[in-house]
């Protein structure tokens, strides 16, 4: 059975986050939204219904029976069952929007829909930004157990001081852990394949440190936290999420943030999480084109990828990057920084595409990873159109 992933109701919600992926794609918890959904539902075959320009990337559906699947919430048990026993023509809808359909993709229409079943049940649903890291420990205790559950962790070397319950510590084949703290009486913590927490860091759960990723010596890392693969993170964190290879590797605080793909802090960037007068943030939104309150008195930096800061960068709270930015002048930058900006400030020059091209080339191959003309596509129809 064919697993279609939709971005019909939320891919402009998610921007910049989603210039360069679909909603599925984002990493929240443990693991990313469509490996999550692969997981549960045990599908191999999977497509995406997204943007014309994000196609060309991931795969169309083909024109046959399919689960057609809003993929940006947590099931329970008993969602998950309904979805399974969904028949042909059958919907499953959580407050007036539908989730899930077990429908042909052969001339897709809605209308094929014969029968709609309300969910009955509070859901986690992600709508925005801010919601990854605000549900992250709800995202990462759902992905913890849907990994370890019958599975035996590799032992904690006794060179680590330790507090909590030792089943709610998972270290994957291959990872390192010498000379740190580690607490679980806060939220699990999970520590992937080949992952590396260098000496002296201290780890607060909950945490999810992905495969190959390290926390870098001295680390101070407060949950919900979650690092995707082959990132690098030093300082102090709370309460981020890195999609994957990015690097915050040096001194500074990043607190109750999104950061996307191929991103890097200089040393000693900071990025305030909370107003002076304590008052509720205010983000971007791309899709009303205003900033709007998110009802948080914690709100940081939500960041596209391919976008760098240099040494010593100063953000405010509630600060929206763009994709493929640089950040680099003195002062604090304003709280929008376009797409490809070259220096972060309104009205600055654009970074030329050909030039994004070749750092981006350069930043995936230290990870052994390839820029294909499929990436440059993308980021040429996001440098033209927005």
């Amino acid at each position: 059975m064919q697993l279609v992933f939709s971005d019909a109701q939320y891919w402009e919600d998610f921007l910049p986050l989603t210039f360069t992926r679909p909603v599925a794609e984002m990493r929240c918890g443990i693991l990313t939204f469509s490996e999550r959904w692969q997981k549960i539902l045990d599908s191999e075959e999977i497509s995406w219904f997204t943007e014309m320009y994000l196609q060309q990337k991931f795969r169309e559906p083909e024109k046959k029976e399919s689960l057609f699947l809003v993929p940006n919430f947590l099931p329970t048990e008993t969602v998950i069952q309904q979805i399974k026993d969904l028949k042909q023509g059958e919907a499953l809808v959580y407050e007036d929007e539908l989730v899930a359909a077990k429908i042909n993709m052969e001339g897709f229409s809605l209308s094929q829909i014969e029968k709609m079943t309300d969910i009955k049940e509070e859901l986690v649903f992600f709508k925005k930004p801010t919601d990854l890291f605000t549900y992250n420990h709800k995202a990462i205790d759902f992905d913890f157990e849907l990994l370890t559950k019958g599975r035996i962790s590799q032992e904690l070397s006794s060179t680590n001081g330790f507090l909590g319950k030792k089943e709610d510590l998972f270290i994957e084949e291959g990872a390192e852990i010498e000379f740190s703290t580690i607490n679980t009486k806060t939220g699990k913590i999970y520590i992937g394949k080949n992952a590396e927490v260098m000496e002296g860091c201290n780890l607060r759960g909950p945490i999810a440190l992905c495969e190959g990723s390290k926390f870098n010596l001295g680390a101070k890392i407060y949950g919900a936290t979650t690092i995707g693969p082959y990132s690098k993170v030093g300082g102090e964190v709370n309460n981020i999420i890195i999609f994957g290879y990015s690097n915050k590797g040096h001194d500074g605080f990043v607190g109750n943030s999104v950061i996307g793909e191929w991103c890097n802090f200089g040393a000693d960037t900071n990025s305030s999480n909370m107003k002076n007068n304590y008052g509720n943030v205010k983000l971007w939104s791309y899709r009303t084109k205003a900033f709007e309150d998110t009802g948080l008195q914690f709100a940081g930096l939500i960041m596209g990828d391919h976008s760098k800061m240099a040494i010593n960068t100063q953000l405010n709270t509630g600060t929206v990057i763009g994709v493929a930015s640089n950040v680099f002048k003195e002062g604090f930058p304003p709280n929008l920084i376009e797409n490809f900006s070259w220096g972060g400030f309104k009205d600055d020059e654009k970074f030329k595409l050909d030039k994004a091209y070749e750092v981006a080339a350069r930043a995936m191959a230290r990870r052994n990873v390839t820029l294909t003309d499929e990436d440059k596509g993308i980021l040429k129809h996001i440098f033209n159109t927005y």
